[in-house]
């Protein structure tokens, strides 16, 4: 046992020694690679000859990068993440481990820069509508600065006269799903599992609870907020908050509209003109339509930017082809 431990230990120490000579090495290496600008590529990773790539790119093991991708300066691919089709990346984006993006499709995925994509995110491929006919080109347009969690998957669109969006600064949770032919705009929320359906427009500024699903051809407002667990099959306009299976409007989103700079009198104001409409003290005198022109010719509330913004968003939803906004109950004020 002597001799076997005496034999052990030189063992031992050489294949330390060894390890750390590796890992000194490849980190000198890597760090140099990096202080002259140039890019890190690692030998088990399969990167095409005609893949444009760009200066500080780092691509880790077994990551794929196709031939018609083009990565911008100081993107960094980490183990197996993968990058498929006519796919750019802005500078300085990441792809987590098992992140793919792209697909073998007509048409594109452009993601902007200092974009996050999250571990075994899947973001720009093939739709899952059934109208899609294969061939047809499909396109997804990424903004900048937008962290895309785990799990998440993003769709291209369903028609080539059509694309799905979305903006920057968005911080899209864990699990979520962004169908076919959405448009997400700037500075949005989406909380773990926030599933939305195609055609869905989401405005800026909007706050989903987890578990949230919006049917599509729906509209989200700016500044709105969906609690966790809704199903939301109508429109919410802007600065409301709604909640429920089928999703009911709850009042205004006050704390939001702190949170995001509006003004005291502003708010008071949007209280005022939201309870003379959906809140009336009598719920016989008029109708709804006639409510709300009654505050859109209201001198006080009409000339207020954010209350006929309000008032404008919930017109749209009355427009054709538009769903309606969600339903409210028409409780006394008094």
């Amino acid at each position: 046992m002597n001799s076997l431990l005496k034999f052990r230990r030189p063992l031992s120490s050489s294949l330390t020694s060894l390890s750390l000579q590796r890992l000194s090495t490849t980190l000198h290496y890597v760090f140099e690679e990096k202080k002259e600008g140039t890019s890190f590529i690692h030998p088990t990773a399969i990167v095409h000859p005609n893949a444009v790539i760009g200066q500080g790119v780092s691509v880790g093991p077994l990551c794929t990068i196709g031939p018609s991708a083009k990565l911008g300066n100081g993107c960094q691919m980490h183990p197996s993440s993968h990058i498929f089709g006519n796919t750019e990346l802005g500078s300085h984006c990441v792809l987590m481990t098992g992140a793919v993006v792209g697909d073998e499709l007509p048409g594109h995925t452009v993601i902007g820069c200092n974009n996050i994509i999250g571990h075994h995110a899947v973001v720009g491929i093939k739709c899952q509508d059934m109208k899609y006919k294969l061939g047809d080109e499909c396109f997804l347009d990424v903004g900048d600065n937008n962290e895309i969690r785990e799990f998440t998957s993003i769709h291209r669109s369903s028609k080539s006269r059509d694309r799905t969006v979305i903006g920057d600064n968005n911080l899209i949770m864990g699990s979520c799903h962004i169908a076919h032919d959405c448009k997400i705009g700037n500075n949005n929320i989406f909380a773990n599992t926030t599933l939305l359906a195609g055609h869905v427009i989401v405005e800026d500024y909007v706050h989903t609870g987890g578990a949230t699903v919006v049917h599509q051809f729906c509209y989200i407002g700016s500044f709105s907020f969906i609690g966790g667990g809704s199903v939301v099959s109508q429109d919410v306009p802007k600065y409301m908050m709604v909640s429920g299976d089928r999703a009911e409007l709850r009042g205004l989103n006050f704390e939001g509209l702190r949170r995001c700079g509006f003004q005291v009198t502003e708010i008071k104001s949007l209280r005022t003109a939201y309870r003379k409409i959906f809140m009336p003290s009598n719920t016989n005198s008029m109708g709804f339509d006639e409510r709300l022109s009654e505050v859109e010719h209201n001198e006080d509330l009409g000339s207020i930017p954010a209350v006929c913004s309000m008032l404008q968003s919930i017109r749209d939803s009355f427009t054709e082809n538009r769903r309606g906004v969600c339903k409210f109950r028409q409780w006394s004020s008094s």
